[in-house]
């Protein structure tokens, strides 16, 4: 019998964009993206909200222009970040030629939402002349009402149809530096439209359950959902769509990447739930040690366990392992072999030391390796 490899995922052959400097689609890594929940007119506290998003690893960040006033401060905000902006545009045309003019590196619209076929070819022509790609966002909340008439209700095939039809208006246009998402509250409906999607378009395609709800269970129904599209090859760039910090967003964005090994940011604790075998807190320990381990950006991995039950087979698979043992002496083990025991110490300090010289090492090693590359051959 012919088992699939059970790592393997084959991601969807997709045509590559760029959103700025960042490449999506076709070979690049899958990105994560939030978006600001800040008056965008505000200039101030978006830029902050921005940079925040930035420290914890956006590749892009998405602001709202509905008026006049938060399009032009684009302006001066991608003066102050470094990830490429993306304006989200509803309905008005000028909006978005004010956006694409004042430095957005991709304008989210829907051609065929924003009036007369001069006015997107308008748009259209501001976007090539600023460099800005745009994403198609369908959402099922907001098909057009032809398509609800059609279908009688939202469905798949009317998502489908909503995009391809946005997408037409661009292809007649001669544009193509595009993406398109097909959002839905309700995961099924979801995970139907970027099947059926990515079936009918080579285009990149960028993920989300939109409302999927609070930190607790928007985190687990958009895992849900955008996990299977994930593991079944479909998705170029993603964002997970919480009612909470937006920096939440990016957090668990990458950590549903490294689950499914797509892609790796910072450290990655594998730790137990803990039980009455327990040699030590491990519940606090993890808590504490994930706060105080989330400046380092160096993919690395550490295991955290209770007891010697799993331990030692974990920390063989990880960088740095931490096993609980009897009378407070725990074994600590570096690139998965028993390097040493620790007794009567704190147990925190002593694994954050641990990470920082791991990842001071790593990243050593990266410098020297790319240097090597850039000298001449003799």
């Amino acid at each position: 019998m012919s088992v699939r490899p059970y790592r393997d995922i084959h991601r969807r052959v997709s045509r590559q964009i760029h959103v700025g400097k960042v490449p999506v689609g076709g070979d690049a890594p899958i990105t994560v993206q939030s978006m600001t929940n800040t008056v965008t007119s505000d200039v101030k506290a978006t830029v902050e909200q921005v940079q925040a998003l930035e420290r914890a690893g956006a590749d892009i960040v998405r602001v709202s222009c509905p008026d006049r006033e938060s399009a032009l401060a684009l302006k001066h905000i991608v003066r102050e970040v470094q990830v490429p902006i993306v304006a989200d545009i509803h309905f008005h045309y000028r909006r978005a030629i004010e956006a694409a003019e004042s430095g957005a590196a991709c304008l989210r619209i829907n051609p065929g939402n924003i009036g007369s076929a001069e006015r997107v070819r308008e748009v259209i022509k501001a976007a090539k002349d600023h460099g800005c790609s745009m994403r198609i966002g369908v959402n099922a909340g907001s098909l057009e009402r032809d398509l609800l008439e059609k279908y009688g209700e939202p469905c798949p095939e009317a998502m489908v149809e909503s995009a391809l039809n946005h997408a037409r208006i661009l292809e007649d246009n001669d544009f193509f530096e595009f993406k398109i998402s097909c959002k839905a509250s309700d995961v099924f409906l979801a995970v139907a439209a970027y099947q059926g999607l990515a079936d009918a378009c080579d285009y990149p395609l960028h993920l989300g359950i939109t409302e999927a709800g609070g930190l607790r269970s928007g985190t687990v129904k958009s895992s849900v959902g955008m996990g299977m599209l994930l593991w079944a090859g479909i998705g170029d760039t993603i964002r997970v769509s919480l009612s909470a910090d937006p920096v939440e967003e990016v957090k668990v964005g990458y950590d549903m990447l490294k689950s499914l090994g797509l892609r790796r940011r910072g450290v990655t604790v594998i730790s137990c739930p803990s039980c009455a075998r327990q040699q030590f807190q491990v519940i606090k320990t993890v808590e504490i040690l994930e706060e105080r381990l989330a400046h380092i950006t160096t993919p690395l991995t550490l295991s955290v366990i209770g007891c010697v039950v799993n331990g030692p087979g974990e920390a063989r698979e990880t960088d740095i392992g931490f096993t609980g043992g009897g009378n407070n002496i725990h074994q600590v083990y570096i690139s998965g072999i028993a390097d040493h025991r620790l007794k009567d110490a704190d147990i925190v300090d002593h694994l954050v030391e641990l990470v920082e010289k791991k990842a001071a090492a790593i990243e050593a090693a990266m410098r020297d390796e790319n240097a090597a590359a850039l000298e001449p051959a003799e």
